[in-house]
């Protein structure tokens, strides 16, 4: 496959890391095989106390790491997007990892052709400490206004975003905890209406167990905040529908993960 090297945007691949030494090679192995070479990695890391840093020195890629203190993941993405020189913006957690060596590939010859804001594509969800168990395969959709009020959303891993569309839509909103990712895709396709596209192929792989899903709390609470932002909370009918076609959509993506 050509990779148009001329071409290709360069692409900022922002990774927050804290005490990561477990998964963080995956995760960079994972876009070392890229065949588009056209990327730059911005580590912003919470202080590491293992072998987190060493991990990604060693490593010899285009990366340059960031140590300080922040005030969650989402705080410390903000920064990362900050400090980008890319035209589009990668967020891949540390945990997370690029579905095969045609990721970067598939994305930009999307934003290419398509003439895009946003891409993004499938999700493959598996054990934590069992890389070839999944647990979940998350297809996604083109997107239609009002679907997240169904419960539907794209994997943000997967999302890919042009960096200008940040400053004309605004950062995560840190406030939100593990919803911010929700918010910030909603308000990008559904409020600011930003054109995207819909790549029907597998494009990260994530380890199930990360902020959002690692207790039924963090579950409700992401729930909890979705329905407040999208203002469903005084709609016991809308609420219902919500639910319902998220477990439904859930349960689909168990039942065909193989």
């Amino acid at each position: 496959m050509k990779t148009f090297k001329k071409k290709n945007p360069l692409i900022s691949i922002i990774i927050a890391t804290n005490n990561s030494e477990n998964t963080i090679a995956d995760t960079l192995d994972s876009i070392k095989k890229q065949i588009l070479k056209n990327y730059e990695i911005i580590v912003i890391d919470k202080k590491s106390t293992d072998n987190t840093i060493k991990i990604i020195k060693n490593k010899k890629l285009k990366s340059r790491i960031y140590i300080g203190a922040d005030k969650g993941i989402y705080d410390a993405i903000n920064k990362g997007i900050l400090k980008s020189k890319g035209t589009i913006i990668s967020i891949l957690h540390s945990d997370d990892y690029y579905y095969d060596k045609y990721t970067l590939l598939h994305v930009t010859k999307a934003f290419q052709k398509y003439n895009v804001d946003i891409v993004y594509g499938n999700l493959l969800y598996v054990k934590k400490n069992n890389k070839d168990f999944i647990i979940r395969s998350w297809k996604s959709s083109i997107f239609r206004n009002n679907l997240f009020s169904k419960g539907w959303s794209p994997p943000h891993p997967t999302f890919f975003c042009k960096k200008k569309n940040y400053r004309l839509g605004g950062l995560y909103n840190q406030n939100l905890g593990n919803s911010a990712d929700i918010e910030l895709m909603h308000r990008f396709l559904q409020k600011k209406q930003f054109k995207s596209y819909f790549v029907n192929k597998f494009l990260v792989v994530m380890r199930y167990g990360g902020v959002s899903n690692n207790s039924i709390k963090n579950i409700l609470q992401q729930n909890l905040n979705t329905l407040k932002f999208l203002k469903l909370m005084n709609n016991p009918i809308l609420i219902f529908t919500f639910f319902i076609s998220k477990i439904y959509l859930r349960i689909n993506q168990i039942i065909f993960r193989t």
